[in-house]
C-alpha cells in the first residue's frame, strides 16, 4: 500500500508540476507576441521552479518528490530506492508528463503542445552535452540538500530548476528530465532530437551521483545522520522530500 501511494503521488506530483511548467511556455509565447523576450525568460523558468517546488510541497512527504527519471535512477544507485520501487516510479513519472501534455492539448489546444517541446537551437551532440553538465549539476544538488538539509530542499531544488532555465532556454529548451520532454512528444507526435532529452539527463544523473559521492563518502553521510539524532536536527520523513 505504502509503494501505491509512493506510485501515485509520483503520477498526481509529476501531472501537477509539468502542468504549470508546461502551461508557462504557453503564458510566455502569448506574452512574447506583445512584449519583449526578456519577459518570456523570467515566466518559464520560474514557472517551472515553482511548479517544482509546489509539488515537493504538496506530494513529497509520500514519495519523495522525484517527479524525473534521471532522480529515480540516481535515488537507485545511491541505495535510497529499491529496483521494483524505482521502475514504478519512472513509470509514474511518465504518465504524469503524459497527463501534463494532454492537459495542454485539451486546455488550449495540439498547436500550443508543440510550442511545449523541447528542441535545441545548437547542434544535437552540443545540446547533449549541455544537458549532461546542468542534469549533473541538478542531481549534485538535490542528493546533496535532500541528505544534508532537507527542510531546505523544496526551496533549494526549485531555484535551481529555475537557474537551469535561465542558463538552458536558448539553447537547449532546458529539460534535464526525460519525462518532461517525452510527454510533449508523444502528444504532439514529434520526436525529433528526443533521444538527447532522454540520454542526456540519464547519463548526466549519473555523473551527479558520482561528484556527489565524491563529496560525501558513504562514512561522512552516517556521521552526519549520527550527529542529527543527537543534536534532534535531522528532519522527520514528512520534511524530507526526494530523500
Amino acid at each position: 500500500m505504502n509503494l501505491l501511494r509512493a506510485v501515485l503521488a509520483e503520477a498526481i506530483g509529476t501531472f501537477s508540476f509539468l502542468t504549470i511548467g508546461l502551461l508557462s511556455i504557453v503564458g510566455a509565447t502569448a506574452v512574447g507576441q506583445q512584449s519583449s523576450a526578456i519577459v518570456v525568460m523570467f515566466v518559464v523558468p520560474f514557472g517551472f521552479g515553482l511548479g517544482l517546488f509546489t509539488a515537493i510541497w504538496a506530494f513529497g512527504h509520500v514519495s519523495g518528490g522525484h517527479f524525473n527519471p534521471a532522480v529515480t535512477l540516481a535515488a537507485l544507485v545511491d541505495g535510497r530506492i529499491d529496483p521494483i520501487g524505482a521502475i514504478g516510479y519512472v513509470i509514474a513519472q511518465v504518465v504524469g508528463a503524459i497527463g501534463a501534455a494532454f492537459a495542454i492539448y485539451f486546455v488550449v489546444g495540439q498547436a500550443f503542445v508543440a510550442y511545449t517541446i523541447t528542441a535545441p537551437s545548437v547542434s544535437e551532440g552540443q545540446a547533449f552535452v549541455a544537458e549532461v553538465i546542468l542534469s549533473a549539476i541538478f542531481i549534485a544538488v538535490i542528493l546533496t540538500v535532500t541528505r544534508r538539509q532537507p527542510s531546505h530542499a523544496a526551496v533549494a531544488i526549485g531555484l535551481t530548476l529555475a537557474a537551469i532555465h535561465f542558463a538552458a532556454v536558448p539553447i537547449t529548451g532546458a529539460s534535464v528530465n526525460p519525462a518532461r520532454s517525452l510527454g510533449p512528444a508523444i502528444v504532439a507526435g514529434k520526436y525529433a532530437s528526443l533521444w538527447v532529452y532522454l540520454a542526456a539527463p540519464l547519463v548526466g544523473g549519473l555523473i551527479g551521483w558520482a561528484v556527489y559521492r565524491f563529496f560525501s563518502p558513504d562514512d561522512e553521510d552516517e556521521d552526519f545522520e549520527a550527529e542529527g539524532e543527537e543534536d534532534d536536527f535531522e528532519a522527520e520523513p514528512d520534511e524530507a522530500p526526494s530523500r
